[in-house]
């Protein structure tokens, strides 16, 4: 399922954070890669101990937990802590998978990567390029997204970021380890939920159709969910 997430940050959330972005430190994106990866990425990236990332990924992690959109389509367990990049001067991060499993450095806290996500966090009138593009089985999806809207999609799925030729790039990254790991199953649970919204507007959440259909969705969450 590949799942746009408008607003995820409000204007002025986008520009304070925007503001502590601009004024830290970066390095070769190229030092949290694999070796296959390190072949075709080209960017950099905010260290991930840095302030800045850690106060720029409460942020992130805040607007998360407070959209219903996110919540519904994720079903999120856990989160690996939000991660910064940018693309300028041609840089691209070609055509990779990201890994199954994300260890924390210097832990053993890790998330199994279900779901990957992408917080847009530049005017996309301001550069061009750095079109995300998402390989599915319907063809290749591009998306190139407004400041503080989201994408959230397979971390299976094969993607990469075409090369900025003006401008720069800048945007959050993380990835989500589901309740739900089947993706067929969560997009089914996802679709359920959003009809069952729908129709609770129509008819109130009182109707007794409204609440059988409740009551299926959470049986088979409890059936699907690993806690």
């Amino acid at each position: 399922m590949l799942l746009p997430i408008p607003g995820l940050l409000h204007a002025e959330e986008v520009s304070s954070l925007r503001a502590l972005l601009d004024a830290a430190m970066w390095e070769d994106g190229s030092a949290t890669t694999g070796p296959q990866a390190r072949l075709v990425k080209n960017n950099r990236q905010l260290p991930e101990d840095s302030e800045a990332a850690r106060e720029g990924g409460r942020v992130i992690l805040g607007a998360l937990a407070a959209n219903p959109l996110f919540i519904a389509a994720a079903l999120p367990n856990r989160i690996y802590p939000p991660m910064f990049n940018s693309y300028a001067g041609g840089q691209t991060y070609g055509l990779h998978v990201d890994n199954a499993m994300r260890l924390r450095a210097g832990t053993d806290w890790r998330v199994r990567c279900d779901l990957s996500m992408t917080v847009f966090l530049e005017d996309p009138d301001a550069y061009d390029g750095g079109e995300l593009v998402i390989e599915t089985r319907f063809g290749a999806q591009t998306v190139k997204l407004a400041a503080g809207d989201a994408v959230l999609y397979p971390s299976s799925s094969l993607h990469m970021v075409q090369p900025v030729t003006r401008g720069r790039r800048v945007a959050s990254f993380l990835w989500v380890q589901s309740m739900v790991r089947d993706d067929a199953s969560r997009a089914n649970l996802f679709e359920l939920d959003q009809a069952i919204q729908t129709l609770a507007g129509q008819v109130g959440q009182g109707d007794q159709a409204i609440v059988r259909l409740t009551g299926v969705y959470h049986n088979l969450l409890r059936q699907w969910a690993e806690a």
